[in-house]
């Protein structure tokens, strides 16, 4: 009885596997992707892939579940599948008829990193017949991955500053350093208002601020600063209606003016230029001033301001917080309420060997600035560590000026002290959240880590910055976005330009450009090999190749790997450079 009922089962197992059995390899000439050689573009590598059933494959009651998978030394990476049916099966995918076959289209993205450069793209095939499953063998469709816009992220990412001198306009090394310094010096007073109150009181007119401001432009030539502006913020205090605001703040602006003239003339500081401006309802001062303060609940009145933008929504909500509002009517909106009084000017400094000679002896008694300068001189000019030595005075004597921390952050970033730099960049942006170089600077550091989104955030905040066109021109690159990138760096002559350049096919303004770059290095080599190979030119890419290697040695492993250089495969010296 056993035997007979053995016999008939195995059978029908061998009809139910010769029947799926037609469901055998499929050639990879029924696929293609767009592109066809995969590329790296913004950390990620998207594909598109089209396929085809042929005729007379798919089984009627079949389900075929179909995955990408990208296959590199070591491991494999796979997206998103999808599946297709036969058309006696009941459900809601793309159905392919037997008969005729079928084409279908299918997307897959996967995160880039730096063992994909090697990589080939299989479908993976998975037939389903009732409840048997059938392995139909992986197709390979494509190679991968051309990773030409992660060179973008080789300086940025490098601890080792020597390898990566100005690479990429991440270093302070150039007028082109995304890292700025901020020098010039100010002298700032405050007049302070009665509530609803435009006039300029006595009491406020004899402040030690004003007197000193005065004081600073009247001997500006005795002590040898340069005047550049004085600057004139008017404000109201949120509470009151944006009209009676606005009309009020407009007053406290043009007698601030007024005064502000007068007094320079009778101090005979004459042609300085007086620009002045006003604020209706001082939001983003009420947010700082509670922020910084021991009022209780201040964590509900800062929630109030980030879900309400409008401004007599955001005053109703606040007032309404009882508890807190006579604390914000008592310590908070007074402050708000008053003109502010910038004196700008650049102090001629002494000589460097003067300055090194008295910071030796007493450095207590050099100025900020004279501290600033000499370390700024250090770093930049020099590339001497003592300038380190310089800005830790300077914070140690001025605690409170976020320009000292800034700069170090620059040199500890120079020297792959990335945390280091973070910490002191932090320390300087909660002494200025406004300032332009340091939200520049905490860009970079953002762009580095790959954080993306908090890079966008803070270069966002770094207008101003002498050179944030070039910061933002990285993150553009670093996401992908070749064309902005492009614009953004204009004639800039620098190596994230030429990639821009090249990553958009604009091969003529690249060569252009990586030909005018003042102090070339090996990346700009390296980018002018892939120029070269890009437009045929085999000589040059060559050259260039060898180059860069001499330079770095370690770019003869990323060339050996690098599809950029694939039309180079058959050539010796080529061949030799790698090796």
């Amino acid at each position: 009885m056993v035997k007979k009922l053995y016999l008939p089962l195995m059978s029908m197992a061998l009809i139910a596997l010769a029947s799926c059995s037609k469901m055998g390899a499929l050639s990879s000439e029924y696929f293609s992707t767009t592109p066809q050689v995969l590329e790296a573009v913004g950390g990620q590598v998207p594909v598109t892939i089209n396929g085809k059933f042929p005729e007379k494959y798919f089984k009627k009651k079949a389900i075929v579940e179909v995955t990408p998978v990208l296959k590199y030394d070591g491991g494999e990476l796979t997206s998103t599948p999808a599946d297709f049916q036969g058309e006696k099966v009941e459900g809601n995918n793309q159905t392919i008829a037997y008969k005729l076959g079928g084409d279908y289209q299918m997307k897959a993205n996967f995160p880039y990193s730096d063992p994909l450069a090697k990589s080939e793209l299989y479908l993976r095939f998975k037939a389903h017949k009732g409840k048997k499953v059938y392995d139909i063998p992986d197709v390979k469709i494509a190679d991968g991955v051309i990773a030409t816009s992660q060179l973008v992220y080789n300086t940025v990412n490098s601890s080792d500053p020597s390898n990566s001198t100005n690479s990429f306009d991440s270093l302070p090394s150039s007028e082109n350093d995304p890292f700025q310094k901020k020098i010039t010096s100010a002298k700032e007073a405050n007049i302070k208002f009665m509530i609803q109150k435009a006039e300029l009181r006595a009491s406020e007119l004899k402040s030690q601020q004003l007197k000193d401001l005065n004081t600073t432009a009247k001997d500006a030539n005795k002590t040898g600063k340069n005047l550049e502006n004085v600057e004139v913020s008017a404000y109201a205090s949120p509470d009151g209606g944006v009209k009676l605001n606005d009309k009020l703040a407009k007053q406290r602006e043009s007698n601030t003016d007024s005064y502000i003239k007068k007094q320079l003339n009778s101090t005979k500081v004459k042609g300085l230029a007086v620009d002045s401006k006003y604020t209706a309802q001082d939001w983003d001062g009420f947010k700082d001033l509670v922020s910084n303060s021991n009022i209780q609940d201040k964590d509900l009145v800062l929630r109030v301001l980030s879900m309400y933008q409008d401004p007599a929504q955001r005053e109703k909500e606040i007032r309404n917080l009882s508890t807190v509002f006579s604390k914000l009517a008592d310590e908070i909106l007074p402050e708000l309420r008053r003109s502010r009084l910038t004196l700008n000017y650049n102090e001629l400094s002494k000589k460097f060997a003067i300055i090194d000679s008295i910071f030796k002896v007493n450095p207590s008694s050099l100025t900020n600035d004279e501290l600033l300068y000499t370390g700024d001189f250090l770093a930049i000019q020099k590339n001497d560590s003592r300038a380190n030595e310089y800005y830790d005075k300077a914070i140690e004597l001025y605690p409170n000026d976020y320009r000292a921390y800034n700069n170090k952050a620059a040199v500890e970033y120079a020297q792959g002290n990335v945390s280091d730099a973070k910490a002191l960049l932090q320390k300087a942006v909660s002494l200025n959240s406004s300032a332009a170089e340091v939200n520049n600077n905490l860009g970079l550091i953002a762009l580095k880590e790959g954080d993306l989104a908090s890079a966008e955030s803070y270069l966002g905040k770094a207008t101003g910055a002498p050179t944030s066109a070039v910061a933002l021109g990285n993150l553009y690159l670093a996401k992908g976005q070749y064309d902005r990138a492009e614009s953004t760096f204009g004639d800039v002559k620098t190596n994230s330009a030429a990639l821009a350049q090249i990553l958009n096919k604009d091969y003529s303004k690249a060569k252009t450009t990586l030909s005018g770059i003042a102090t070339p290095d090996a990346y700009t080599d390296y980018l002018t090999a892939i120029l070269g190979a890009r437009t045929g030119n085999s000589s040059l890419a060559v050259e260039s190749l060898k180059s860069a290697i001499q330079k770095d040695p370690s770019l003869a492993k990323r060339a050996a790997k690098d599809l950029e250089f694939t039309s180079l495969a058959s050539n010796a010296d080529f061949q030799n450079l790698i090796k």
